[in-house]
């Protein structure tokens, strides 16, 4: 099981901020696939040519990194500050 965090326009758009979710996924990368796959507003809010920041285990990390049990992952668009 890993933890699910959706934050900002993502979490919006989605309808919910967290879900734990069973995944086959073993990277960042492939789990945003996963999520996509769903269809609707995840597809929309994940899409590829979308600017999606993600952090697993609460560090900023890349679709190469490795998911293990338990793991808690967030999505979230880039932040810009003014």
């Amino acid at each position: 099981m890993i933890t699910v965090k959706f934050f900002a326009s993502i979490r919006e758009s989605i309808g919910h901020g967290q879900e734990s979710l069973s995944s086959p996924s073993t990277t960042l990368g492939a789990l945003r696939d996963e999520l996509i796959a769903r269809g609707g507003a995840y597809a929309e809010s994940l899409a590829r040519g979308k600017a999606v920041r993600m952090a697993l285990n609460q560090t900023m990390a890349d679709e190469s990194a490795a998911l293990v049990d338990g793991a808690e992952v967030a999505f979230f668009p880039p932040v810009t500050g003014g």
